[in-house]
């Protein structure tokens, strides 16, 4: 194994490799979507040896391979890190719950299932902020080898790989009251969000496979559990990096109360996600030098962008109560409604169990002279506080709105050199005034499109917020009490030219050779909409980096 010199410190200086360590090609942290999707392009190769290590375990909960199991587990504390924030001065002060996947599949295992890539501009973005290779027209294959579209393929989509895109299979009245509805708001049907634009209203696509989630862990890693030279450790909780004159050597890490090493001859690829990452990153030595000295951190980088940058997509809802059912409220509640549910999804592959989070969409501009719409929706014939929570005890009906492309910032940093203390998350939502007004205009077309006369016959009235919310200082305050996280943590490793940038565009750290971050922290800017399938391209073309096949 790995031992220190004598004389070396805790946070790994000195350390060196003896006879007999345990050595692989590549070691890996993570086993979430970046981290899936590595472990099986750089094992394809049966020459290469591969180590692979999730702090979760196997992805055996029956729920998470249902389809609508994101409703259950999404705050699920055996599958998740259980992060919370710090107080967000944006949301008067509350601390909110931040669900990261710790299982196999990571956040693929329990996100909401939707298929969205993100708008052409904002890969064209990527580009022009010092990133070469991460324009749309770079990107794009990476996009269309990963994917598996039912549809077929054409010049946006692939088909035949390993992640299994589909159709929604579950109908509702609701769902085409909505379409309606947005369409007589003058917004045109848009039947494929991953295509030519993505304005407009249509029905979200899923990462389905049969009646099964197709989770990163499914789609990639499964094949991959085969091959010799592939090694996977579960309940490894990785605790720093082990650097060697300014290069990555291996990775220390913990199995219950069992200290662990490993070295990697060629490269360690973090991919632990927008959390794990920089405090990994942190905890080896490698950040802001002030923050590494403040807790007794020896500093092989200092890499001042480490956890800063932080992004999100905030979530707020306007919730209406339905006078024609039944909405997912009442099937909630009625044993027989769900028996039936779930026989339809065993025998049919059919219904309410084969729906992942909000499974109708809506992409609008807010104002005139935007270039790209700037708010996503998500409709569901039903309502919670959030999910997980239990459905309300009345029909109801939701519009999610989700600002696509947030200008608040916020920070990851390390509370302590124990690498088993989570760290502090301050997303710092609602910080510029740009965001609160496009929350608030967003919400303000919600509720016109539950008032059209397509929603009409349905609409018993609005639940939440009210229709005593209609000031600017109402919104907000709704906002700020109300308003939760997308799901969707990204930026936090940027990828750039400049200084401050944590990875250049190729990935590798800046300051330690032979280490590079793979997964949403290395994006510039968020996406404009949900991120699993944007972490799954940015894999995918790691791995050919890692390889040599690709370019920067």
């Amino acid at each position: 194994m790995l031992r220190r010199e004598r004389g070396a410190d805790e946070r790994g200086v000195g350390e060196k490799r003896m006879e007999g360590d345990l050595e692989y090609d590549f070691i890996i942290v993570g086993a979430g979507s970046a981290g899936s999707v590595l472990a099986n392009r750089l094992s394809a190769d049966p020459r290469t040896r591969v180590l692979l290590l999730e702090a979760g375990g196997p992805d055996r909960d029956p729920w998470i391979h249902i389809p609508a199991g994101f409703f259950r587990n999404i705050y699920n504390p055996h599958l998740n890190w259980g992060f919370e924030t710090e107080p967000i001065p944006g949301f008067a002060g509350r601390s909110i719950p931040w669900p990261r996947g710790r299982v196999l599949g990571g956040s693929s295992a329990i996100n909401g299932l939707v298929y969205i890539r993100g708008q052409k501009e904002d890969f064209d973005l990527w580009r022009q902020m010092g990133n070469p290779g991460w324009s749309y027209d770079d990107v794009l294959p990476y996009f269309r080898k990963a994917e598996n579209q039912e549809r077929g393929a054409n010049e946006y989509h692939g088909s035949g790989g390993p992640l299994d895109v589909t159709d929604l299979r579950m109908d509702h009245p609701l769902h085409r009251a909505f379409i309606a509805a947005a369409e007589e708001a003058g917004y045109s049907f848009n039947p494929d969000f991953n295509g030519a634009n993505q304005e407009g209203v249509g029905i979200y696509q899923m990462t389905i496979r049969g009646r099964r989630r197709c989770s990163a862990a499914l789609a990639y890693l499964r094949p991959a559990m085969r091959r010799p030279n592939l090694t996977i450790e579960m309940q490894a909780l990785a605790e720093r990096v082990l650097i060697e004159a300014g290069r990555a050597v291996g990775v220390a890490w913990r199995q219950g109360r069992s200290p662990k090493r490993a070295a990697a001859r060629t490269e360690v690829l973090l991919a632990g996600g927008a959390v794990n990452s920089p405090q990994l990153l942190q905890l080896s030595g490698i950040g802001p030098a002030p923050l590494l000295a403040e807790h007794g951190i020896a500093v092989h980088a200092d890499v001042p962008g480490v956890g800063e940058n932080l992004q999100d997509h905030l979530n707020a809802r306007v919730v209406a109560r339905i006078a024609r059912g039944p909405t997912l409220n009442e099937i909630s509640r009625s044993l027989p409604r769900q028996l039936l549910a779930g026989l339809t999804w065993i025998f049919m592959r059919r219904g309410v169990l084969m729906m992942g989070a909000g499974p109708l969409g809506l992409f609008v501009r807010t104002r005139e002279g935007l270039a790209s719409p700037d708010v996503q929706y998500h409709f569901l014939a039903g309502s919670l506080d959030r999910p997980g929570a239990p459905m309300h005890d009345f029909p109801g009906a939701s519009i999610a709105c989700v600002p696509c492309r947030p200008e608040s910032r916020g920070f990851i940093r390390i509370r302590s050199a124990d690498p088993t203390c989570p760290p502090l998350i301050q997303p710092n939502y609602l910080a510029t005034e740009s965001d609160r007004r496009t929350l608030i205009e967003g919400l303000r077309i919600a509720r016109r499109l539950f008032q059209t006369g397509a929603m009409r016959p349905y609409v018993a009235g609005e639940a939440m917020p009210g229709p005593a919310v209609e000031s600017d200082a109402d919104w907000l305050a709704y906002i700020r009490e109300r308003g939760g996280t997308g799901f969707h943590a990204s930026g936090t490793c940027r990828m750039g030219s400049d200084p401050t940038a944590v990875v250049d565009s190729s990935l590798r750290v800046r300051g330690v050779g032979a280490l590079r971050v793979v997964d949403a922290s290395v994006m510039p800017t968020l996406v404009s909409g949900n991120t699993n399938a944007a972490t799954i391209m940015i894999a995918e073309k790691a791995a050919e980096m890692v390889l040599g096949a690709g370019t920067p």
